[in-house]
Formats: structure tokens, C-alpha cells, sequence
């Protein structure tokens, strides 16, 4: 029987990659991190591969094999219009990481984290900016 993965979570900068493993009960099962983002750089499917690698290194933090049904949250460097957003859920889905993929660029993943109200401060120390 594998591990019920609920939520793939990847938090995308273009000098590091996070990505945590949530259960359902919201407990973090796995992490990994990674190099950064930077499909401009290296092409959308090349970065995708970069992804890949740091999923692959979280899955066998697992006890068990995954069974990753759930919802891929993914908070990406270089994902500043819709356009490219979509590119980069479509190349997501393609890998049949999770039944659901959603895309927004890096700075949501910061502006959102821990915060209750509708407004907050977020400092952002990396290779890029976003205001």
C-alpha cells in the first residue's frame, strides 16, 4: 500500500526550488530542494526536468511508494503572465503528477504563507523580483 499524497506543493525561485509532500491531514510527509527555476534560460520541458529531479528526491524521503492523486500547487519564477502560466500547468499536467494542477508565479508562495488576513509583507531574497 503507497503513501496517500495529497498535496505536491513547489515553491519555484530562480535560485532554489522547495517542494513538500502534504498528506491528507495536512501533514508535511516529505521535502526536497533543489536548483532554481529558469525556463527562459533552459526551455519550459528542461525546467520541468528540474522539477522532476527534486520530486524524485522528496518520493524517496517516503516510507512507501506515493500515490500521488491529489493537487499539484505550483508557485513558479517566470510565470508573470497568463499565458505562461498556463505553458507551465500544461507541462505540469503532462506528467501526471496530481488529478489538479494550478500555476502562479513564485511570489504568491511567500505573499500567502502564514497569513490570516488579507493583506501582509513579504521580503523576497533571490535571483529575481516581484512587486
Amino acid at each position: 500500500m503507497g503513501v496517500n499524497v495529497s498535496v505536491v506543493a513547489i515553491d519555484a525561485g530562480n535560485s532554489k526550488t522547495d517542494v513538500a509532500l502534504i498528506g491528507e491531514d495536512g501533514t508535511v510527509l516529505a521535502t526536497a530542494r533543489g536548483g532554481g527555476f529558469q525556463p527562459p534560460v533552459i526551455g519550459v520541458e528542461a525546467a520541468i526536468d528540474v522539477l522532476a529531479g527534486v520530486l524524485e528526491r522528496a518520493v524517496a524521503e517516503l516510507p512507501a511508494p506515493p500515490v500521488l492523486s491529489g493537487h499539484v500547487s505550483a508557485c513558479l519564477a517566470n510565470a508573470d503572465l497568463p499565458v505562461e502560466e498556463a505553458e507551465l500547468a500544461a507541462a505540469l499536467e503532462s506528467r501526471g503528477w496530481g488529478s489538479s494542477v494550478e500555476v502562479r508565479n513564485d511570489t504568491f508562495a511567500i505573499l500567502r504563507a502564514g497569513v490570516d488576513e488579507p493583506r501582509g509583507v513579504a521580503v523576497v531574497c533571490g535571483a529575481g523580483i516581484n512587486c
